[in-house]
């Protein structure tokens, strides 16, 4: 029996796309079973919407309809198949085809005895867990793990299919973030190409907010432009997503600014050809200090209100173009709760969010990889909200080499702060751990963004705003 595995893109509550994204792989290859993601609302983020009578119904002549085509071959859609016009559920996970006992199943066992393992379990993707996976299945079986294309509000589906033979050797391996269909040929064992940690990020972010626009309406997208590696990185990643003509940054210098700031930001829109406008918020704040402050004190809202001044900014841009407000913060910043409410904190969409600064860094050096993209000086300058003068992000907040080890160690791998004494001060980690938790209630006003991490703040990490404990 010759078998296909086809990587397909769905779209939650499109029957129609999801449909048509089924029939016309069916119809590029003349295997005798086509095996395809899950399709059903549970797995590809319908939530609530699985409540609603009418997509239930749709849910279900969504099949019926595949069924009515009279396919030449059989399909399996997750643990579904269709085949001679007839839609087959199997109570056991074992299916008959062509002679060839089939078991599907959305988890993995190793003591199933048949002629072909179909692991359909859509699966959201999580930095360096890919490897681990494939790694984790040891099989006896022909074996097919099978994974949708798509995003789920902060979840995103980034492929990775991949088949293994009898002797639990790779035979097939399908990319992240593609549209794949190919042929299994089990005799036929394959390298197993791992992907670096950056290109991932590159691929599931930029995949991420494609679709995000693609699914929401929205064309074009607005950010603002710092001089620093956060909003340069996300400026990179947009235009790699949507192209340049589609991406708009606003340079919005202020008193305290330094001179690269802007230079450095000029020098990044060009290389990105990206359309650039500066407006300094020195006069709105000047204006505001004298008719509404009436005094300076240099302190904590004066800080905070150049923050929501260049907001006030950015959300006119975006509300005049019709642009999506791309906010810019990186997860240690978000776990310190390093950022102004509806100041830099506000947005619609976020690619980085789940991104340590540590890693900001190194993705924005694996772009450069092979040429100058961000500029080299956005990298080597010191990290700086410039809210006050000479103020660096290390004034308050430890190094972010330790910062980031910190909340990966207690907050990804919930290793105990007891444990992490062993590593680094007790006082430095507990002012990690007592302010992640006091800032919770920024976090939940944050917006939607790129899932990253199986425990991110986006969704797996979940810490009451009201405790007392810290």
């Amino acid at each position: 029996m010759n078998i296909a595995i086809a990587q397909t893109k769905y779209k939650t509550g499109d029957f129609e796309f999801n449909f048509n994204s089924i029939t016309e792989k069916v119809n590029q290859t003349d295997a005798d079973l086509v095996i395809f993601p899950e399709a059903d609302l549970y797995d590809i983020g319908g939530r609530d919407l699985l409540l609603d009578s009418k997509v239930q119904e749709c849910q279900i002549k969504f099949y019926d309809r595949l069924a009515q085509k009279q396919f030449d071959k059989a399909i399996l859609i997750g643990d579904i198949l269709i085949r001679n016009g007839e839609v087959i559920v199997s109570e056991d996970g074992f299916f008959d085809i062509n002679g060839a006992k089939v078991y599907v199943a959305d988890e993995y066992s190793d003591d199933v005895i048949c002629d072909l393992y179909v692991l359909a379990k859509n699966s959201y993707f999580a930095i360096d867990k890919y490897t681990e996976f494939v790694e984790s299945i040891n099989t006896n079986n022909n074996f097919v793990y099978i994974n949708a294309l798509g995003i789920a509000d902060y979840n995103v589906f980034a492929g990775g299919s991949f088949a293994k033979n009898r002797e639990n050797e790779i035979t097939m391996q399908a990319p992240l973030c593609k549209e794949f269909i190919s042929k299994v040929d089990f005799s036929a064992p394959t390298e197993f190409k791992e992907v670096p940690m950056e290109q991932q990020v590159i691929d599931v972010t930029t995949f991420a907010l494609k679709e995000y626009c693609e699914n929401t309406g929205i064309k074009k997208v607005v950010l603002g432009l710092s001089g620093g590696i956060d909003s340069a990185l996300t400026a990179a990643l947009a235009v790699k997503a949507l192209g340049s003509e589609n991406v708009f940054g606003i340079m919005m210098p202020s008193m305290y600014s330094s001179d690269g700031s802007v230079l450095d930001s000029v020098e990044l829109a060009n290389n990105l050809g990206i359309r650039t406008e500066k407006h300094s918020i020195t006069p709105l704040f000047e204006n505001f200090m004298e008719k509404i402050a009436h005094e300076k004190k240099g302190d904590l809202a004066e800080e905070n209100l150049q923050a929501r001044l260049r907001a006030l900014i950015l959300m006119f841009f975006s509300n005049r173009g019709g642009y999506l407000l791309l906010s810019t913060g990186n997860k240690s910043e978000s776990a310190m709760g390093f950022g102004t409410l509806y100041g830099d904190l506000a947005g619609g969409y976020n690619m980085i969010c789940d991104l340590t600064k540590t890693n900001v860094y190194k993705v924005a050096n694996y772009i450069n990889k092979d040429g100058e993209i961000i500029p080299q000086a956005i990298i080597d300058k010191a990290p700086s909200a410039e809210l006050h003068p000479g103020q660096k992000d290390q004034d308050r907040l430890p190094e972010y080499a330790i910062l980031d080890d910190i909340i990966e160690m207690y907050f990804e791998q919930n290793i105990p702060a007891e444990e992490i004494y062993k590593k680094y001060n007790k006082p430095v980690v507990d002012e990690v751990i007592k302010k992640t938790y006091r800032m919770a209630y920024k976090r939940k006003q944050c917006c939607i963004g790129t899932r990253l991490t199986e425990r991110s703040f986006l969704a797996g990490i979940d810490l009451p705003i009201v405790q007392k404990f810290y």
